[in-house]
């Protein structure tokens, strides 16, 4: 996802292509544009021969279409938003659990804690792999044991044999520790989150509006672009490709918006930024270990 300043300058609006939907559909605007050039060239020249049609159709097709997309980016936009608040959850589960790793089970050893950390790292890399249909063996390796890598790797579901991994990991350590059973069953429940951020994102990837659907708007939209010059011609004359241009990218905008946003777990600019979000996870569970254990273990860490 390409990210932007929340206040762009007029230069910006008018010409930044980076996370633009221009370099998706300029060929189909230009051919509408070039289309247009060509029916007003023949309304002008060819005399025996009137190309144009009253804005009638124009106006029916207009509102239709423009309900027909609205509806349609405003379901896309759910899923975006809900895969958005599922990664949300994601991160706010990691960081709880890291937070009663480090907090409640004092006694664990510094290797065991940081092992048990680490792994919540490699389930978020496990999670934006496995949405992608990527091999996420390279950002798995830093931080599995080379074991339980390799059970992980052999699963059809990679992120959910990681998290029952991490499970029997947790439920070993508060044994072994002694720890209460409120704990326990604190920390299953943020498991249960991470689980339900997987089902949730399954969900949406595996679930694609439906194709009939999508076709029809598809052709709608290039079929109302392709009547817009003879519906404009007999009113703006020379005007037309202008005015064409700027319809046509509207909606054929709209339309391949929609495209992008419907799977936000893609690479493209407008998706989410999944390496982002697995960075931040990183980056805060790395930050909580390296911060001072509470325990026996401070007083051996503390500065002398």
């Amino acid at each position: 996802m390409t990210v932007h300043s929340r206040t762009p300058t007029v230069r910006s609006i008018l010409f930044t292509l980076n996370g633009s939907i221009i370099p998706v559909i300029w060929r189909r605007v230009l051919y509408t544009i070039l289309l247009s050039v060509v029916v007003v060239w023949a309304d002008f020249h060819l005399y025996t021969l009137k190309v144009g049609l009253n804005a009638a159709p124009l106006t029916l097709m207009g509102l239709t279409l423009a309900i027909f997309l609205g509806f349609r980016n405003t379901v896309a936009y759910q899923r975006w938003w809900e895969a958005r608040t599922l990664w949300g959850e994601l991160i706010i589960a990691s960081r709880n659990i890291a937070r009663q790793t480090l907090s409640y089970l004092p006694d664990a050893s510094p290797d065991s804690r940081r092992e048990l950390v680490q792994s919540l790292i490699a389930y978020t890399y496990a999670m934006r792999h496995y949405l992608r249909a990527k091999d996420p063996s390279a950002d798995l390796a830093p931080w599995l044991p080379p074991q339980t890598l390799a059970a992980v790797m052999a699963a059809p579901n990679r992120p959910s044999a990681l998290l029952a991994h991490i499970g029997v990991a947790y439920a070993a350590a508060a044994r072994a520790e002694g720890a209460s059973p409120i704990l326990l069953a604190a920390i299953d429940k943020e498991l249960g989150t991470l689980s339900h951020v997987l089902g949730g994102c399954e969900r949406i990837q595996g679930t694609p509006l439906p194709y009939a659907y999508l076709l029809l708007l598809h052709r709608t939209v290039h079929i109302y672009c392709f009547l817009l010059p003879f519906c404009l011609v007999a009113l703006v004359g020379w005007f037309t490709p202008l005015l064409v241009g700027v319809l046509a990218y509207t909606f054929f905008g709209l339309d391949a918006l929609g495209d992008q946003i419907e799977d936000p777990f893609d690479i493209l600019p407008n998706d989410l930024p999944l390496d982002a979000y697995c960075t931040t996870v990183k980056t805060d569970l790395l930050a909580l270990l390296d911060t001072a254990p509470v325990g026996a273990d401070s007083a051996a860490m503390a500065p002398r």
